[in-house]
């Protein structure tokens, strides 16, 4: 896992990234109110923002925790942190 991220989001404010979603998209959380969840796509004149329910978000960081464990201890310490810290 690379260093945390961090995008500006226009109405909500800071968001914070909680998982990698494929295809270039990354979930995102608010980092204020916590149960707010975007699916974020970078894109070249900014970024595209979808309002995704809890459970959706709490899919896509499970596949990360998946992926992460395959790969390796270290990373995967990281996720698992992140994601108790997120959704537990």
């Amino acid at each position: 896992m690379g260093a945390e991220r961090y995008l500006n989001h226009p109405t909500f404010g800071m968001l914070y990234r909680v998982a990698p979603a494929g295809e270039g998209r990354d979930v995102y959380a608010t980092l204020y109110a916590q149960r707010m969840f975007f699916l974020v796509t970078l894109q070249p004149r900014g970024a595209q923002f979808e309002v995704i329910p809890f459970q959706d978000a709490r899919h896509h960081a499970e596949i990360n925790l998946a992926r992460s464990r395959r790969d390796g201890q270290a990373e995967h310490q990281r996720w698992k942190e992140l994601f108790d810290q997120t959704f537990i």
